[in-house]
């Protein structure tokens, strides 16, 4: 009688014990381990040290539509890759675009965002850089870890061209004449020329149309992830919350190509 009342009592141990452990599980896959820089204005920055911008006005959205608890976590633009890779966050919402290197390494939701790659320079100096042809000979600075390196490296030309790679700072650095030029997409360069005081321009039109996407590690947690946002990104983009958030932060809808 004592043995079985002790098998028994091992029983509920164990069940009690992996009924837990399948709780922590389900409350794991409800919170999402957003990674994003706190740096790249309009998309997410931080003022009155409150973390906003369109990224995370989307990802709140996604939240609420599939019930899950956002956690952010910043970091820089550059490290923001391997903490996916090293299952620090869960995915990356700033403007990570979507590129053969990268769909090979994770799997992605739909594109939210259709862009463009774009030159910008000195204010004043537009009429002898109007576009990436003009970058001859020329330094031009991108964000370490963006896909603007590789688009300039891919030019025929790229061996003329000095690339210089930056962790911030080079609109200041353009605006200075440090370097010639920075290549970044089309809508952030556009905001940043009208919201800061910073005698820029936009040189030419863009020369690479751009899709930026949410990465997820290519397993079966992460294909779980990306599914269940994806489907929440279809829900916001047909009632219509994707193009008013893009209308808030942008005045007009970037959402749709």
């Amino acid at each position: 009688m004592l043995r079985a009342l002790t098998i028994a009592a091992l029983a509920a141990v164990s069940f009690v014990t992996i009924a837990s452990a399948t709780i922590a599980r389900a409350q794991d896959n409800d919170t999402l381990r957003v990674g994003m820089s706190g740096g790249y204005f309009p998309f997410t920055f931080v003022q009155q040290d409150k973390l906003q911008g369109f990224e995370v006005d989307v990802m709140n959205a996604v939240a609420e539509e599939t019930g899950m608890e956002v956690e952010y976590v910043t970091m820089s633009f550059s490290g923001l890759i391997g903490a996916l890779n090293s299952g620090r966050i869960d995915t990356v919402a700033n403007q990570i675009t979507i590129t053969p290197e990268r769909e090979a390494a994770f799997v992605f939701t739909q594109p939210y965002v259709y862009d463009g790659a774009q030159v910008v320079v000195k204010k004043g100096n537009e009429d002898t850089i109007s576009g990436p042809e003009d970058l001859r000979g020329r330094v031009v600075a991108v964000n370490l870890g963006s896909n603007f390196e590789q688009l300039l490296r891919e030019l025929p030309y790229a061996a003329e061209i000095d690339i210089r790679t930056y962790e911030s700072n080079i609109e200041q650095d353009t605006a200075l004449g440090r370097v010639d030029a920075f290549v970044m997409d089309r809508v952030s360069s556009a905001q940043v020329i009208q919201k800061s005081p910073l005698p820029l321009a936009l040189a030419g039109e863009p020369f690479s149309e751009i899709h930026n996407a949410l990465p997820f590690r290519d397993d079966e947690e992460g294909r779980a992830q990306r599914d269940r946002v994806d489907a929440a990104l279809t829900e916001l983009r047909e009632n219509g919350t994707l193009a008013e958030i893009s209308q808030t932060w942008f005045g007009t809808d970037i959402t749709t190509k």
